[in-house]
């Protein structure tokens, strides 16, 4: 027991000398900062001044300058608290005596006031208007005799930066007097974050709050004028067009120009629906953007035969547009590729023109108009540079009969990119995934490898027939396959007496399959032909009843299987197989042959999906592997 008492004595000892120690540093600091901001007075020494009884007032209570107090000898007067302070650097000279008092000017620090930090007291986030109380806002300093009235308090915790290890919290409620009013009541708690993470101490005074900017004045407006006129939004000679230079190509979305037959710039446009159904023809067309439009235009036949521009075929193929942006663009031509007449049975029937020759509407008959355009399809191939290379254009012509009515007319605008290293250009079906609507890309196999074929008559397709159009005679135009759309079309088969059974079923079996067979699809829209594996060979099943001595196919199908490959989120469309059916005379077709007799012969295509149910799969959760160092957590485990 005796070591364990000279043990407390020796540590209660150690405690008063360390209290002994701190309070004589507090009283050290003190003087010393009293010393440090007494004013020097003429006529008093600093010991008739330590000596005599002195009236201090802090700063706080006087003058809002930091850093001083103001200390003067009995017999004076001094100013009460609240009441004004003369400026630094002027004298003061107490009534009725002639001691001159000079207030000094404080010195900076860093060139300028340091930002004051907000206390917490004084923030209130429910004060709204100035100069007036606020309902309910029990922090609001403007609430006086208002208070008594309120029915709660709308912000009853004000805490201050919560990142701190310790920061003040300020409580508000309301309590009840006898009378039924409300009083305010309000304290103030310090809390202390146990977060180890936590911040001591934030010498960033200035990120408490948003630095208010330069007001522009006569001395400075040079300056802040030098410093901001690098800026987009500042362009010295023209403030419309931007400050950097014109881009010798056309960037994505631009409009296209277009030259003049005397030399004026325009842009390209074409006919689209405004707020209603009818056709705009201001419409412009954007770079590097598929538009498809429909819209109607009202005409009178007799009338607008021939006046309309948007009927005219010239109006499409005249077209000059030009490759880039630059002045030194050249000129590129639109090239007609392909134009079609639509009869009143609805067929279609190509038309060859030459370079120069055009078909204008004609009237007839004041009822009929003949050669009016009804579809525009416009191919823009561009090359990796981005400037245009070549313009195709598609058009249908059809008559419109009667004497009123309302047009209706079809434009659609594609964008291709011409590859380096191939003559044409090859489009694009989706990316990765096929899209909906969009022609699904096929190829046949050389002795050089897969061949995509750039004209899209040469894609895989079907027939695209009428009510009364004849399966061996005239021109059968085709539709190409697109994407999740089934088509069904055909066409009527007459024999004539003495015709080759084996020649026409050859004739008809190209006919439904087109001039181009077609040996391969691609399984995404993006398939290149470097990639084998991403092509799906097309298979072929003959279907054929009973022997006959004259075999004709009587309809083709096609079926296209896909399924969705990739993430739940972003599922792309993948073509897995791919089947074509022929279908084989069951009956004997030599009665056709000569006689009245005529027989319906199919094209179709259909889309099956294969997709099995998909069902959401989480990976395991990953295995934390973390190596700190063993004093990480030191001194607190």
């Amino acid at each position: 027991m005796a070591p364990l008492a000279v043990c407390m004595k020796s540590i209660l000892l150690i405690i008063i000398i360390i209290i002994l120690s701190n309070a004589s540093s507090i009283d050290g600091n003190s003087s010393s900062y009293n010393s440090s901001v007494e004013l020097n007075i003429d006529g008093n020494s600093k010991e008739e001044l330590l000596n005599s009884s002195t009236t201090e007032y802090e700063l706080s209570e006087i003058t809002s300058t930091p850093g001083y107090t103001i200390t003067q000898p009995p017999g004076t007067d001094v100013p009460a608290p609240g009441t004004d302070v003369p400026a630094p650097g002027t004298d003061v000279s107490p009534p009725g005596t002639d001691v001159p008092l000079t207030v000094p000017e404080p010195l900076p620090l860093s060139g300028r006031l340091p930002t004051g930090v907000p206390q917490v007291g004084r923030l209130c986030p429910c004060d709204k208007q100035r100069d007036a109380c606020d309902l309910n806002c029990c922090c609001d300093p403007q609430c006086g005799g208002e208070a008594a009235l309120f029915t709660h308090c709308s912000i009853s915790t004000v805490s201050g930066n919560q990142q701190l290890c310790q920061h003040d919290v300020v409580h508000y409620s309301l309590g009840k007097t006898g009378e039924g009013f409300s009083t305010q009541d309000t304290f103030i708690q310090k809390y202390v974050n146990a977060d180890i993470f936590c911040i001591h101490s934030q010498n960033n005074v200035e990120s408490l709050s948003y630095s208010l900017p330069a007001v522009p004045t006569d001395t400075n407006f040079d300056s802040l004028f030098k410093a901001f006129e690098d800026l987009p939004s500042s362009s010295g000679s023209d403030p419309v067009s931007p400050v950097s230079p014109v881009s010798p190509v056309s960037p994505y979305g631009d409009v296209i120009d277009t030259l003049g037959e005397n030399g004026e710039r325009g842009i390209l446009q074409f006919p689209a629906a405004a707020v209603n159904t009818n056709c705009l023809d201001t419409n412009p067309a954007a770079f590097l953007k598929q538009q498809v439009s429909h819209c109607t235009i009202s005409m009178v036949v007799d009338r607008d035969c021939s006046k309309l521009q948007a009927l005219h075929m010239i109006t499409y193929t005249g077209l000059r547009v030009l490759s880039g942006k630059n002045e030194n663009a050249t000129v590129v031509a639109v090239v007609l590729t392909s134009a079609n007449l639509r009869s009143l049975e609805e067929t279609l029937s190509p038309v060859e023109l030459g370079p120069a020759m055009t078909l204008e509407p004609t009237l007839v008959n004041s009822t009929l108009c003949l050669n009016v355009v009804q579809q525009v399809s416009l191919v823009v191939k561009y090359n990796p540079a981005g400037e245009i290379v070549n313009v195709s254009a598609a058009l249908v012509l059809g008559p419109v009969s009667g004497t009123a009515l309302s047009l209706e007319l079809q434009f659609g605008i594609t964008f291709v990119q011409e590859e380096d290293g191939q003559e044409g250009t090859v489009q694009r079906s989706g990316n990765p995934g096929y899209v909906t609507g969009l022609p699904v890309i096929s190829g046949t196999k050389t002795a050089k490898g897969l061949v995509q074929s750039s004209d899209p008559r040469g894609t895989l397709s079907i027939l695209q027939g009428g009510r009364e159009q004849d399966c061996l005679r005239g021109n059968h135009a085709r539709s190409p396959v697109l994407f999740a759309q089934a088509m069904v079309s055909g066409c009527t088969l007459k024999l004539e007496e003495g015709a080759n059974c084996t020649l026409v079923s050859d004739m008809l079996l190209e006919v439904l399959r087109g001039s181009a067979k077609m040996q391969y699809v691609a399984a995404f829209g993006t398939s290149t032909l470097d990639g084998s594996l991403d092509w799906v060979p097309l298979e072929t099943v003959l279907m054929s009843g009973e022997a006959q001595s004259c075999i004709i196919p009587l309809s083709h199908h096609l079926e296209i299987q896909w399924t969705k490959y990739g993430s739940l989120e972003n599922a792309q469309a993948r073509i897995v197989s791919i089947k074509e059916f022929i279908h084989n005379n069951s009956s004997n077709m030599a009665l056709l042959f000569g006689g009245s007799t005529s027989v319906t012969v199919t094209s179709s295509v259909s889309f099956v999906s294969v997709s099995t149910p998909s069902e959401p799969g989480f990976q395991a959760p990953p295995t934390i592997d973390a190596k700190l160092p063993f004093e990480f957590f030191f001194p607190f485990t």
